[in-house]
């Protein structure tokens, strides 16, 4: 019972920490593991890379928010069985892209430029990142407070292009042409492409 209760005690020490730290701490916790699996990317393959990188990225982002956000209105019209499905596709075509894109070093850096305050309670954390080999790229994260610490609900490309923006567009267009069905079986072809190589994307 001691031990049991001890660990109540860490849960509840740990999970105040991540309450209380910045949204940029989640930003640069994410990029720690990017920069890692860089430096060792073709020795991890893509399945590796998958694997280093799914838990981080399932811990900063709300991915459940964003699986639902890249379906718009559609949601609603979901059957529950059919809305946690795509809660977990979403989950791995986000890693997928990032196992893929993340797959060679060329001395990347990533830094934190600054945070500023974004609409509805969210917070947005600027960066850039400098690679020896591709001119700059400028990355902003908007974080909103989710279970108990900060976790990112969008990612902006040169500050103005939002990737769930661009999913949504994509995602419910299919959905409206083809059903839920195919959208599904579109997106896991999609993951394995990703696997295989094919359907990058310039980051």
């Amino acid at each position: 019972m001691k031990r049991i209760a001890w660990a109540l005690v860490v849960v509840g020490i740990l999970r105040a920490a991540a309450a209380d730290a910045p949204p940029r701490a989640t930003v640069e916790r994410l990029h720690e593991v990017l920069l890692d699996v860089l430096k060792h990317a073709d020795a991890l393959g893509f399945r590796g890379r998958f694997d280093r990188l799914a838990a981080p990225i399932r811990d900063a982002f709300d991915l459940d928010s964003m699986a639902e956000g890249s379906l718009g209105g559609q949601w609603r019209k979901l059957s529950d069985a059919e809305r946690a499905r795509w809660r977990e596709l979403f989950a791995q075509f986000t890693i997928a892209n990032y196992a893929a894109n993340f797959d060679r070093w060329s001395n990347q850096r990533f830094d934190v430029i600054g945070e500023e305050a974004g609409t509805s309670g969210t917070t947005l954390v600027r960066t850039r990142v400098k690679s020896a080999d591709h001119e700059d790229v400028d990355l902003t994260y908007r974080l909103r407070q989710a279970d108990g610490g900060w976790k990112i609900v969008d990612v902006y490309l040169n500050g103005t292009v939002s990737e769930l923006a661009l999913r949504r567009a994509d995602f419910t267009a299919a959905l409206d042409r083809q059903g839920f069905a195919k959208l599904e079986s579109t997106v896991r072809a999609r993951v394995d492409d990703l696997a295989a190589g094919r359907g990058k994307r310039a980051r």
